[in-house]
């Protein structure tokens, strides 16, 4: 359940509050019983380095930019060469 944050506009008084994502938002401080303003504060959760959804759940799967350099498609090649020789051998 996410952790709410709430300033009283009253008193001043700041104080959390666990709440469901779906339930109304508090209108009233718990310590003066003035309106309160929801805050905005930093989450816990961060994602740090270089790709952990690549490195820690893929197995042996290559990263997705090394996955773009061996896709490249290869110019067809042409049969001059192989022609131009057999006419020097005659």
């Amino acid at each position: 359940m996410p952790i709410y944050e709430y300033k009283c506009k009253k008193c001043g008084e700041e104080f959390e509050v666990f709440q469901g994502i779906t339930s109304p938002p508090v209108k009233t401080c718990k310590f003066c019983k003035g309106s309160v303003q929801k805050m905005m504060s930093l989450s816990s959760f961060h994602l740090k380095g270089n790709g952990w959804y690549a490195t820690d759940y893929g197995g042996n799967k290559a990263p997705a930019a090394e996955k773009k350099e061996t896709k490249t498609p290869e110019a067809p090649k042409s049969e001059a060469p192989a022609a131009s020789a057999a006419k020097t051998e005659e």
